[in-house]
């Protein structure tokens, strides 16, 4: 009996987040999968519209600065004078579909934050170190001491090596994000207020 009341719970909570427009979890790993290489803020924020969710620039900026989500990464383009853009990791999506998720049940913004703030540092600390050590590889390999061949052989090994942090980063903001949750879970029946200044 427990079990399927649990699984006419999960299919009521599913339910719910289509109707809200939310993503469900198959819909976040496609999105992740997607773009391994991470997302602009338009991306972001066109997926979102797409499905009929209040989301902005703006508001994009204003999660930023409230800590709820991590500062985009300026990322080069290829080619000669192409520039860079700046880039947030594909997860984001799943961050923002959990604020949206939490401000429905009437969450305050204290209670969100606090929600994001557990691992939030760390799983930063460790994406950040990442990419600056992929970064290095990078530049070694432009170096002159290696062959054509071998110099395409790295390149390669490097990109492998890109996609497994993705995907690492990926799992462990997954993990944090199932704490998360439970965290919001539990603050959900203490709420005072809602998180509609968000938006």
């Amino acid at each position: 009996m427990s079990r399927n009341g649990d699984t006419v719970r999960a299919q009521v909570q599913i339910g719910a987040m289509h109707a809200s427009g939310l993503l469900d979890e198959d819909e976040l790993v496609a999105i992740e999968g997607r773009f391994p290489q991470g997302m602009s803020s338009r991306e972001i924020v066109d997926l979102f519209a797409s499905r009929g969710v209040r989301f902005s620039e703006a508001t994009l900026r204003k999660y930023v600065q409230l800590g709820l989500l991590p500062r985009s990464v300026r990322v080069g383009r290829k080619g000669k004078h192409c520039g860079s853009r700046g880039l947030y990791p594909a997860a984001v999506v799943r961050r923002v579909n959990q604020v949206k998720a939490m401000m429905e049940r009437n969450l305050t913004i204290e209670d969100i934050q606090r929600s994001f703030a557990r691992f939030k540092e760390e799983i930063d600390g460790v994406s950040k170190g990442l990419r600056d050590l992929i970064a290095g590889f990078e530049r070694e390999a432009k170096g002159p001491a290696l062959s054509s061949e071998r110099r395409k052989e790295i390149e390669r090994e490097i990109e492998a090596a890109r996609q497994a942090a993705g995907e690492l980063v990926r799992r462990i903001s997954g993990l944090e994000a199932s704490f998360s949750s439970q965290a919001a879970a539990a603050a959900a029946g203490t709420a005072a207020g809602g998180g509609s200044d968000l938006y």
